[in-house]
């Protein structure tokens, strides 16, 4: 299926882009994520196991489990503080 990534802040420098389309067979955003860490490089550091890394999937915040959809957009992002 085709789905379009979002990354951002400190997950953008290590992609080299803000966006992308991908031709994907996952079917879950932990099966993106592990599928985009497979490629290899920095992004794949930017989004190991273990690194605090929130996804958000068509602008709302979604657990790990959340099923992707033909057509939808997945947004990976660090936490952010502010104060």
């Amino acid at each position: 299926m085709n789905i379009t990534l979002r990354y951002f802040a400190s997950v953008r420098e290590a992609m080299g882009t803000g966006t992308e389309q991908l031709d994907t067979a996952a079917t879950t955003l932990a099966a993106l994520r592990a599928e985009l860490v497979a490629r290899g490089g920095a992004g794949a550091d930017a989004l190991a196991p273990g690194r605090a890394v929130r996804m958000a999937l068509d602008q709302v915040m979604s657990p790990e489990s959340a099923p992707l959809t033909p057509g939808c957009e997945v947004a990976f992002f660090p936490p952010v503080t502010g104060g």
